[in-house]
């Protein structure tokens, strides 16, 4: 693990009023790692990035990012891209303006945009494949469309770490893999990658680093190391089936697991 992590929680305990979700807590991703959490429905996943991006309280303990206190670091050195269902897509709001959203992190108070700035939000949905969305309302769009035009909202100040919440969830298997690919090449450039996943499979296909969470860290590494029948169902809590072919991991539960959306958490 490098000197400096990204991220460092050093024994963080965190809830909701009476409902401890994790207690003594300590968690280091290392410095342009992409890294995937994983776990069971209200195991704490969502809290957790929230703690590290310092808009959740912690009861006890502390978070230190790029080796500064999760408050004192700037504003834009940090994106973050929300769960889907957590946003209004009904909101009347262009891809344009949610992109500029992400202006205002870095303190500007002037309301309109100069032309290098134009240039820049236009470069960036180009990357992303949103150019021609530009003046479409948000609600209007595909939900992959919706996702990138929120990663490029996260991305437009050139941040060092990247947080997501599920940036898979409620698209097709098509558009998970394109989300995936493209967040690999933004890792790729240096960005240090954290996202929750209930997609195990597209961890197991995709992602180099896996932390299974459950109000703790249950294992951490490489997919197809910790990716085990006894890692998972101490994870989930469920019989967990693992079948490997030509250095590929397909994994199935053998009874139901409740996947829902846990935002809530």
């Amino acid at each position: 693990m490098p000197a400096n992590p990204a991220v460092k929680l050093c024994d963080v305990t965190a809830g909701y009023e009476r409902n401890i979700l994790f207690a003594g807590l300590s968690l280091e991703i290392g410095t342009g790692r992409f890294t995937g959490i994983v776990g069971p429905t209200a195991c704490g996943k969502t809290t957790l990035l929230k703690v590290m991006l310092g808009v959740h309280p912690v009861i006890a303990g502390s978070i230190r990012l790029h080796d500064a206190p999760a408050g004192r670091l700037r504003p834009n050195a940090v994106g973050y891209v929300p769960q889907l269902g957590g946003t209004d897509g009904h909101f009347p709001v262009t891809v344009e303006e949610v992109i500029t959203m992400g202006l205002y992190t870095n303190g500007r108070i002037w309301p309109w945009l100069s032309k290098k700035e134009r240039g820049r939000i236009q470069a960036i949905a180009h990357r992303l494949g949103i150019l021609d969305c530009l003046r479409h309302p948000v609600g209007n769009l595909s939900g992959g469309q919706r996702q990138r035009a929120f990663l490029a909202r996260a991305l437009i100040n050139n941040p060092k770490l990247l947080i997501l919440d599920e940036p898979t969830s409620g698209v097709d298997i098509r558009t998970q893999h394109e989300i995936l690919h493209l967040l690999n090449d933004i890792n790729a450039e240096g960005i240090t990658i954290v996202l929750t996943t209930h997609d195990l499979n597209a961890v197991a296909s995709h992602l180099p680093w896996v932390i299974c969470f459950n109000r703790g860290v249950v294992a951490q590494g490489r997919p197809n190391e910790i990716f085990t029948n006894e890692i998972l169902t101490r994870t989930y809590g469920g019989d967990i089936v693992i079948v490997k072919h030509q250095g590929h991991l397909l994994i199935a539960n053998s009874t139901p697991l409740n996947f829902a959306d846990d935002n809530k958490w």
